[in-house]
């Protein structure tokens, strides 16, 4: 059945249309259309308590937690089904450094956040603790490279950390951290708000550098995904 809707009253509001007539066409039986779920992502900043004392306490925190989760965000997390989540940032992607992030936590240096009122940040939720919640989570991870302050080379060798499965230096580091198996990446981005905080950067310029960017994010094996752009804003 086709249902169709005449707006005619709103457009005779409007000058030099006042006598046109709009159609809007509804045909529910096609079933050609879907919403897909992946617009309903969530996005994981380190900004105010999101991810210290939101997301992640630790495993020695007093606060009730699985792996350093806690058990309460976790629960409400799986109640909404969330089928992404996306992280570090935000402004923060472009300062982030994935090398800070992985190893022992003891050991993990500390660095300034400077977005977000200079919040100390001791980087014990890194690369494992993002992959982890979102196997726990059972969604899909969307990473965001660091375009802004990073390099193609610290970009390409966290893609092959997180995803080869080869016999490789960048493998093995990840397996002597505690992870043998690569992880599955569908969705990894190339910056941050790039005409911003990321960087500054003119369209064409961030253009060039997404194009160079893209072609070293690799697929290893038969693992493939998506590089995407920046995040941006209707």
């Amino acid at each position: 059945m086709n249902i169709s809707i005449t707006i005619a009253a709103f457009l005779a509001c409007l000058p030099m249309v006042a006598q046109e007539k709009a159609i809007i066409d509804l045909q529910p039986q096609q079933e050609t259309w879907r919403i897909e779920k992946e617009i309903y992502g969530h996005f994981a900043e380190h900004l105010g308590t999101c991810i210290y004392g939101g997301l992640w306490v630790g495993p020695d925190s007093p606060i009730p937690n699985t792996q350093g989760y806690r058990n309460d965000v976790l629960e409400a997390l799986k109640k909404l089904q969330i089928p992404v989540l996306r992280w570090p940032g935000g402004c923060f992607a472009d300062e982030y450094h994935w090398r800070d992030g992985i190893g022992p936590r003891q050991l993990r240096p500390k660095m300034i956040n400077t977005h977000w009122g200079g919040t100390v940040e001791d980087n014990s939720f890194g690369t494992h603790e993002l992959l982890n919640l979102c196997e726990l989570l059972g969604c899909e991870p969307y990473v965001s490279a660091n375009l802004g302050s990073g390099t193609v080379e610290e970009m390409a060798d966290w893609v092959e950390y997180m995803t080869s499965p080869a016999d490789s230096p960048l493998a093995n580091l990840r397996r002597e951290n505690g992870r043998d198996e690569p992880w599955k990446i569908r969705y990894f981005g190339v910056g941050n708000e790039s005409w911003g905080c990321g960087g500054n950067m003119r369209p064409e310029f961030y253009a060039d550098q997404y194009r160079r960017y893209a072609t070293y994010c690799r697929n290893f094996g038969d693992r493939t995904g998506a590089s995407v752009p920046a995040e941006h804003h209707a």
